[in-house]
């Protein structure tokens, strides 16, 4: 019996999944500002968690920006280093559920990968994100918590902040209602409190990365977005999504632990015989 361990190892943050009979369990995050502290801490509270010993695992398999700093075999235990782009698709698959699909990763930055065929294609990505929605909320509302901002943004009306397509013409435009967003903060008066703004904040960025999702989508000629990363957690988000799909009929899906696909896709390159890097050769 397999048992495998997959990590992604961010800047700030590191997740890690267990893999077994084909299927993810006991998903985790660690945060810590050393990604050589937070993989190993992520790997010992996995562990501990789950009641297993080092070697109760076969392999380890690693991916993110921080995996550059791995260098040696993780406890001793065979490790693999894959390439981002190739996990996020990879993962993203597994967790929708596809055989094909455009997986968008949100995180600080968003990347755009198609997977199709087994084979996953980096397609680009936008510096619009997760760090757009603190830099922005931290300037326009001296908050910087990112669960802070989301509770402020329930209480929030974007009639006081973006134009629409109903308030510059009386015609009824085919394919574009009323409502339909013409310029984000297009329309921001004085009445517009801070609700306002947190949720015309959070409406920019998820319309900016959910307008790219459906542009790669159709220019590949897919229907089915697959949603994964940290903001996938952001309610007000996924309502935007949802609004997309009716709109340009491109489905957007949120599947379960959607902010773990990329670790989920490291142990899936291994499974499914993919290319990765071995670390540490004996």
């Amino acid at each position: 019996m397999r048992r495998l361990i997959g990590i992604d190892i961010g800047g700030s943050t590191t997740k890690i999944v267990g893999y077994e009979k084909g299927a993810i369990f006991s998903p985790m995050l660690v945060r810590a500002t050393d990604p050589l502290a937070s993989v190993y801490g992520a790997f010992g509270k996995f562990l501990s968690l789950n009641a297993l010993e080092i070697s109760d695992v076969d392999r380890v398999m690693i991916t993110g920006v921080g995996a550059s700093f791995v260098t040696d075999r993780l406890f001793g235990l065979p490790t693999g280093k894959v390439d981002e782009f190739r996990a996020i698709g990879m993962g993203g698959l597994k967790l929708g559920g596809m055989e094909r699909a455009i997986i968008v990763s949100m995180g600080t930055g968003t990347a755009f990968v198609k997977v199709e065929m087994g084979t996953a294609y980096h397609l680009g990505g936008t510096g619009v994100g997760g760090g757009t929605l603190l830099g922005l909320s931290n300037r326009m509302l001296n908050v910087r918590n990112f669960d802070d901002l989301v509770e402020m943004a329930r209480g929030g009306n974007l009639n006081n902040v973006d134009l629409t397509i109903g308030d510059i013409t009386s015609e009824r435009l085919v394919g574009l209602p009323p409502d339909t967003t013409a310029s984000n903060f297009g329309k921001i008066s004085d009445l517009a409190d801070r609700p306002d703004i947190a949720l015309g904040i959070i409406n920019l960025v998820f319309q900016t990365i959910g307008m790219i999702a459906v542009f790669a989508a159709r220019a590949d000629g897919m229907t089915d977005v697959v949603l994964t990363g940290n903001l996938t957690n952001v309610p007000q988000g996924m309502e935007v999504f949802q609004s997309l799909t009716d709109l340009f009929q491109v489905n957007f899906h949120l599947p379960v632990h959607a902010e773990y696909a990329t670790a989920a896709g490291a142990v899936m390159v291994f499974d499914r015989g993919g290319q990765f890097v071995e670390v540490g050769m004996p």
